[in-house]
């Protein structure tokens, strides 16, 4: 006789299986496009190799990096002609960035002007700064670095329209994660009872930065769905426990790798 309790579980035991190791590949896949498309900071030579070798397909001021979108989302420059940091973008699909400020039309650095001095704290005014008493102050005040964007080898590249593929490459991986999401969130809801927390406590894990918590519910839930819990289920007040402190530590543990192996290893705006 065919046991029938033995089929149930072998039924049960197919999507089980097949579930985490579809979220796992998604993930892989993800992370590997979101990785090498992430904005890596390099200093200001690498941006004159890359001019010099023609490997710059867009290039633009910017004023620090919006980061406030989900954990899926690469973190996007806000452009400012005045901004310090210079961004531009790669035909292997790589973005990246260098600090290079900005100059205002007489030459000077928009954060250090040396032609103003500090104001005269009884009148307000500003005082002129000290200079050569011949009148020549190229030797007091080098001339500051050529603006990259208007150097000529990157003309193209500041009119540059459309999506490169660092923008390609970033939103396929966009797309991985959001069928990642998707059907985590179906399963959650319309699958079968979770085994170690309730509904609303995996939601909470679920939120963890970079898809974790997602690995972890399919790990668990599906992977190990037939291994009961060792004690009642957890609540969705200890989801949100677990998620803010997992949250902050996921971003400590972030920040100790890039100082660790640096900003190319660990890229991040």
């Amino acid at each position: 006789m065919i046991d029938v309790r033995r089929a149930v579980r072998a039924d049960r035991a197919w999507p089980n299986r097949v579930v985490p190791l579809a979220v796992l590949v998604c993930w892989l896949v993800w992370a590997a496009l979101a990785w090498w498309s992430a904005p890596r900071s390099v200093d200001a030579a690498e941006l004159e190799r890359d001019l010099a070798a023609g490997r710059v397909l867009t290039i633009a001021r910017a004023d620090g990096w919006d980061d406030s979108g989900p954990w899926a989302r690469r973190p996007e420059p806000r452009y400012a002609q005045g901004g310090s940091t210079v961004v531009w973008a790669r035909p292997d699909g790589q973005f990246r960035y260098t600090y290079a400020p900005a100059s205002v039309p007489d030459g000077s650095l928009v954060e250090d002007d040396p032609a103003t001095g500090d104001a005269d704290p009884a009148t307000g005014d500003a005082t002129p700064a000290t200079g050569d008493p011949t009148g020549d102050d190229d030797a007091r005040w080098p001339d500051p670095d050529p603006d990259p964007l208007a150097d000529p080898r990157a003309r193209d590249a500041t009119t540059h329209g459309g999506d490169t593929r660092a923008d390609t490459i970033a939103n396929t991986a966009a797309l991985f994660a959001l069928a990642i999401g998707v059907g985590w969130l179906l399963t959650l809801v319309a699958g079968p009872p979770p085994v170690l927390g309730t509904r609303c406590y995996w939601f909470w894990i679920g939120l963890l930065p970079f898809g974790l918590g997602v690995l972890a519910w399919a790990y668990r839930e599906r992977w190990r769905a037939d291994v009961p819990a060792a004690r009642a289920r957890r609540t969705g007040w200890a989801g949100l426990g677990w998620w803010l402190v997992g949250g902050i530590a996921v971003s400590i543990a972030v920040a100790a790798l890039r100082m660790l192996l640096g900003g190319y290893v660990v890229p991040g705006g």
